[in-house]
């Protein structure tokens, strides 16, 4: 067994030596296949267009920038204040909306390309875009950071083109936003103004009964010949109209009478309605509620966007050395089977 292992052994040291050498003797077409796998890297490396990548990073507003969303927003107004995360959320709902990407693909993308570009079929053109044109969500959970990156052989338009995807998704959210907080207040006019005109109807119900109640006591005075008040000592709230009213006539015909005529007379019912002044101030706020689009921001965009200086495509030195890679192995590649073809012909 010994003896047949170090045979082997031998065996296998003496086919390494046969191979080694087949290449050594070769070695010029070895050489040969390196040098034009790296003029083939090298004149793809320099000729292709290169690619510039801009990118911006957004983070979620502070604050202070949704403070006027909430303006009037409290527990007594039964409106539930927008958090941070509230608005942010719609943000990059809109930040990764197909609906934007489709807009941006119309409006920008195409009308920048060539005669001769755009007639490809769109899908083709959709394809490429979605690789100039990226969304990258946040990388770990505990990150809210997103960033929009673009690739294109203009650098200054690569920039233009993250500034504007990044305003846009940030117009569109505060539209939303605005929209829904005018809605909200809205709303919430209508049911007061509903609360006043309930009030109100409620004041002059009200002044009806004090008018049929006043009517009925003075009939009762005028049937008795009571014209003023008795002077007997009697509780004014029982006179006024206690116990039901009973013994309102006590207060006599002339007093009846002019109050039936007040309240007869009386326009408005607005000063006597109870709590209408306090709902009438909350309808006119919300009414007239408005949000600035200047004063409000949905997003922070983490540092400005910067100009490319160098190109991110073709990477030039891992393409040289890729080729010089590829060139050595397909040497060596033909140098073997070059080899094995002669031995088979023998």
């Amino acid at each position: 067994m010994r003896v047949d292992s170090k045979i082997n052994s031998n065996s296998e040291y003496f086919d390494f030596q046969k191979f080694v050498r087949a290449i050594f003797r070769q070695k010029l077409v070895v050489i040969g296949f390196t040098i034009l796998g790296a003029a083939l890297a090298a004149s793809y490396a320099f000729l292709a267009t290169p690619v510039y990548e801009a990118k911006a990073f957004v983070m979620p507003p502070s604050q202070n920038d949704i403070s006027n969303f909430n303006y009037g927003r409290m527990k007594e107004s039964e409106l539930v204040p927008y958090t941070v995360k509230d608005v942010y959320d719609i943000y990059t709902r809109y930040l990764q909306a197909e609906s934007l990407r489709l807009e941006f693909f119309s409006k920008i993308y195409v009308p920048s390309l060539s005669a001769q570009e755009r007639e490809k079929s769109r899908n083709v053109l959709y394809s490429t875009f979605s690789q100039v044109l990226r969304v990258v969500p946040p990388l770990r959970e505990t990150s809210d950071r997103y960033s929009v990156v673009v690739q294109t052989s203009d650098p200054q338009k690569a920039k233009e083109w993250v500034g504007a995807y990044v305003a846009r998704a940030g117009e569109l959210a505060k539209n939303e936003m605005i929209k829904n907080v005018s809605i909200e207040s809205e709303v919430r006019a209508r049911n007061l103004e509903q609360q006043i005109s309930s009030a109100r109807g409620k004041s002059s119900k009200a002044r009806e009964d004090s008018i049929a109640r006043l009517s009925e006591a003075l009939r009762i005075a005028e049937s008795i010949g009571l014209e003023k008040p008795p002077s007997i000592t009697v509780s004014q709230s029982v006179i006024a109209g206690g116990e039901a009213g009973q013994l309102t006539y006590m207060r006599g015909s002339k007093a009846l009478k002019a109050e039936i005529e007040s309240l007869q007379a009386r326009k408005s019912d607005d000063p006597f309605t109870e709590h209408l002044r306090d709902l009438q101030d909350r309808y006119y706020f919300f009414k007239e509620l408005k949000t600035e689009p200047a004063s409000v921001s949905v997003y922070r965009q983490d540092g400005a966007v910067e100009l490319p200086d160098s190109p991110v495509k073709p990477n030039k030195v891992l393409i040289l050395i890729l080729g010089v890679i590829g060139g050595l192995i397909t040497g060596v590649a033909f140098v073997l089977l070059r080899g094995l073809l002669a031995v088979k012909s023998e």
